[in-house]
């Protein structure tokens, strides 16, 4: 009789391995190879990226005289607290903002009526947009470039445009 050579194979070791466990006899866990520690390297420490420097955005003498036209139609009427500021580079809805404040609401809608007649007369524009002429405490002017706000005193102090605007350039014309 032949004896036949016994090989082992991977069969056989995986089994022998699985046997014990399968004996419920515990078997002790494996080490994992020892990781090596790599040095850290050193982190170059970049500059901060220098700002970029904003370009002055380009003088419009129209938008700048239809602002000062609007703030002289205001002040003739008595309003109080004119202010223009420039916005432009900082808004992407106008160029100038017009402030204006009144003592009654009667004489907000009035001073937002006359800016609307003057300008419509003299200029031939009309407003894009109109807002609150129906309370009087506090009338929005839409005329593209520029944008008219008319408060009442309490109103223009409650909602405080000129601080949501401090860094703009600002021309007081009372």
């Amino acid at each position: 009789m032949a004896l036949k050579k016994k090989t082992s194979s991977s069969k056989a070791k995986s089994s022998a391995k699985k046997a014990p466990a399968a004996r419920g006899k515990k078997t002790p866990a494996k080490k994992l190879p020892a990781r090596k520690r790599l040095a850290p390297t050193k982190k170059k420490k970049l500059l901060p990226a220098a700002p970029p420097t904003p370009e002055a955005p380009p003088e419009n003498p129209r938008a700048k005289a239809l602002s000062h036209k609007i703030a002289q139609v205001l002040l003739d009427k008595k309003a109080s607290d004119v202010l223009v500021l420039d916005v432009r580079g900082m808004s992407s809805y106008a160029d100038y903002i017009v402030l204006a404040s009144a003592e009654s609401d009667r004489q907000v809608s009035a001073l937002a009526e006359n800016v609307h007649i003057k300008v419509k007369s003299e200029d031939g524009l009309h407003p894009s947009g109109t807002e609150g002429t129906e309370t009087g405490q506090w009338v929005l002017l839409d005329y593209g470039e520029v944008v008219a706000h008319l408060f009442l005193n309490d109103v223009r102090a409650f909602y405080d445009l000129e601080g949501l605007w401090a860094d703009a350039p600002r021309e007081k014309l009372s």
